[in-house]
């Protein structure tokens, strides 16, 4: 029977079993693509990808991602990740402090820069291959309220308000007023749907200007359980989209700008996100997401 070899990493993290937990499959050249979603299933991280050539010679290689209940175009920590894999694997060969490949996803060509130190890759940093958009408008901030387990007055509205934004997957972005009210969010799955029925994105991507480390800029959590994912504990493309949002709102009109997410330590696997956007004349030009990895396990699978 034949075997594929595969790896486990936590992404966004420096430590293992921290993070988000990604499964790559470093060279998926003849597996039935129809097994790819049942693998994921099967392992049921937030993300499983799967590493084919690229059909563009120019480009380092396809990457098809998969949560446990869908194929995405794009999402930031199995790209991360899986940058990070190869390096470490060899697949892709280190160029000094930093090496610049490009992944063929759904959405398109996504640059990442792998950032080495002494030959050892750790560090790795995604560029959007689309600029952040918006809308249409989100529900009400009490519906969501309501859908997020908060109380009536806890999202806020003004400057902060919820709205929807996307690198090229769309996340509903819902600032809430505190930490503690960001820990006590629950998804109360029958609202939920009701509230979210009908729109663009049942991904939400609820946040507050309260971090709990030093350096850090905002804490988030993300909740997406109609793809299967009730929790994420790091999301790269709810944080490319956040990016967008934030840089809408900033004072800033020119040069680049830099946040710190915090997300995943309500669930004990603590992830910390860097976010960046280029603005030119109040118009984001580039959004980039990076963060560390740790290898966790190497093993195979029979089909």
């Amino acid at each position: 029977m034949p075997t594929f070899r595969f790896v486990t990493a936590d992404v966004f993290t420096k430590e293992r079993f921290g993070g988000n937990q990604l499964a790559v499959f470093p060279d998926a050249r003849g597996m039935d693509p129809a097994l790819m979603p049942r693998i994921a299933r099967e392992f049921n991280f937030s993300e499983t990808t799967f590493v084919l050539p690229p059909s563009d010679p120019k480009h380092t290689r396809a990457v098809r991602i998969f949560t446990p209940g869908a194929e995405l175009p794009f999402a930031g920590h199995p790209t991360v990740g899986t940058a990070f894999v190869l390096a470490t694997l060899g697949e892709i060969a280190l160029n000094g402090a930093e090496t610049r490949i490009v992944f063929e996803q759904g959405v398109g060509p996504v640059p990442v820069t792998i950032r080495s130190e002494n030959g050892v890759p750790g560090f790795a940093q995604l560029t959007a291959a689309r600029l952040p958009e918006f809308g249409p408008a989100s529900p009400r901030a009490a519906d969501l309220a309501r859908a997020i387990g908060v109380g009536p007055g806890d999202v806020l509205e003004g400057r902060f308000s919820p709205e929807i934004a996307s690198c090229g997957v769309p996340f509903l972005c819902v600032p809430v007023k505190d930490r503690a009210t960001l820990g006590h969010a629950r998804v109360r799955l029958d609202d939920f749907e009701q509230v979210l029925a009908g729109y663009s994105t049942q991904k939400v991507f609820v946040f507050c200007a309260e971090p709990e480390l030093p350096g850090s800029h905002y804490r988030a959590r993300m909740f997406a359980p109609g793809i299967g994912v009730a929790e994420d504990p790091a999301t790269g493309s709810a944080v490319a989209a956040f990016a967008g949002y934030l840089a809408k709102r900033d004072a800033r009109r020119d040069g680049a700008l830099r946040w710190v997410i915090e997300q995943g330590f309500e669930m004990g696997r603590p992830s910390i996100l860097e976010a960046e956007a280029e603005v030119r004349a109040g118009a984001v030009t580039a959004v980039r997401i990076g963060g560390h990895s740790a290898l966790v396990s190497r093993e195979e699978y029979t089909v």
